[in-house]
């Protein structure tokens, strides 16, 4: 009996180490997420060009607020590069951020709250780590829009939308 309380004990307590270690390996990878995304934001408010498109995997692609703003990295790079050039970029600052990964953690997805001159908006995304460096792979940013004025806000679009969902629908 004695056998058996001690071997639960020494079973209870590796289980626990596990779970610790993972949590904290978690909470690594998660501050590393947290920090790049930060050093992200910071690099497009300092209209740091190279910095910025740095934080992005070859292979990726940023989604904008407007229908028609769908770019890979060198597309993307060609769209920011005025703004980027007259220091007209944009500062954005996350309020909430929530982190999420795949089991082996090599790939995560995120969601956050930003304040921007557009008021609060939503980024998203989906970062890879690769050669030991989480970049950006896809980065979609959305406008929010309380419940209280969607109709207000869909009145004033829909001019605009109503001509792009025809073209769309060719």
């Amino acid at each position: 009996m004695k056998k058996t309380k001690i071997f639960s004990i020494v079973i209870l307590l590796a289980v626990s180490c596990v779970f610790v270690s993972a949590q904290t390996k978690f909470e690594k990878e998660k501050t590393e997420i947290d920090k790049m995304l930060n050093g992200f934001n910071v690099a497009a408010a300092n209209s740091d060009f190279n910095t910025y498109f740095n934080y992005f995997a070859d292979e990726s692609t940023f989604i904008g607020t407007d229908a028609t703003e769908i770019w890979n990295k060198k597309e993307f790079m060609v769209w920011a590069k005025p703004y980027f050039d007259k220091k007209k970029t944009w500062n954005f600052t996350s309020l909430k951020r929530n982190i999420y990964f795949d089991k082996n953690r090599k790939l995560a997805w995120f969601d956050e709250l930003l304040d921007t001159q557009m008021k609060i908006c939503r980024g998203s995304g989906v970062v890879e780590k690769i050669n030991g460096i989480w970049k950006i792979k896809q980065y979609v940013l959305s406008m929010t829009v309380p419940n209280e004025i969607v109709n207000k806000v869909v009145t004033e679009k829909a001019p605009i939308e109503d001509v792009l969902i025809q073209n769309l629908k060719k």
